[in-house]
């Protein structure tokens, strides 16, 4: 398949909360293509973040896509409330759905576009079965639970043999990574095959503001 361009989405985990409709809107106006919303329930992974009334929030200070990652326990009794708060992706985990092709068609059928991710102990096999029904896989590269985490070394193996069978099939779906990502990082995660970047910490808390750290990292996917 051609190659697609690729896209930036900013992480609001690593936002200043009390400016987060502010923030959010910086990053449009910066040039990020999506908002990226990671939801956490305390415990599949051990942090608590976001529900469905921020979403909301999110939604009215920006245009831009909103892909929310749900790393929660039984993500399908939540699906209906986040597409109804905005979401434009919802992705969930390979590890919490039993019944992983029936929740990805609930996604579809609410009118958003499904996504799927993997820990990183998770290989690339557990996807064989449905990456023809996503929109989106998403390859954490860190452990997820927290921001600013060391970038794991061994996900450009994975996210190279994920494009490849994504390539296989001639899916269009963004392939997408989450943890590290950095102006040191990326090129090697474009390399291996990704389209789609989440960053936090390198767009956020870069020394010389949000527009800074999103053209840093904007000027490495031209």
């Amino acid at each position: 398949m051609p190659a697609k361009t690729p896209v930036l989405a900013p992480s609001i985990l690593s936002a200043d909360f009390t400016r987060l409709g502010e923030q959010v809107f910086a990053c449009e106006q910066a040039g990020a293509d999506w908002i990226h919303v990671d939801v956490m329930d305390s415990h599949f992974v051990p942090n608590l973040t976001f529900g469905p009334l921020i979403l909301q929030a999110c939604r009215r200070a920006t245009t831009l896509p909103l892909d929310v990652h749900l790393m929660i326990e039984k993500p399908e009794a939540m699906l209906e409330a986040f597409a109804g708060a905005g979401a434009s992706r919802l992705t969930v985990h390979v590890e919490t759905c039993p019944h992983l092709h029936r929740t990805l068609e609930q996604i579809r059928e609410l009118g958003v576009l499904p996504g799927v991710t993997l820990n990183p102990s998770t290989p690339a096999v557990a996807l064989k079965e449905i990456l023809p029904l996503v929109d989106l896989v998403l390859v954490m590269t860190v452990n997820p639970g927290f921001g600013g985490q060391k970038f794991i070394e061994a996900s450009l193996g994975k996210i190279a043999e994920i494009r490849q069978m994504l390539d296989s099939i001639g899916s269009t779906a963004w392939l997408e990574v989450d943890g590290g990502v950095s102006a040191e990082t990326l090129p090697r995660l474009r390399e291996a095959g990704a389209d789609a970047f989440v960053a936090g910490n390198s767009v956020f808390t870069h020394r010389n503001g949000i527009h800074a750290g999103v053209a840093a990292l904007r000027e490495l996917l031209v």
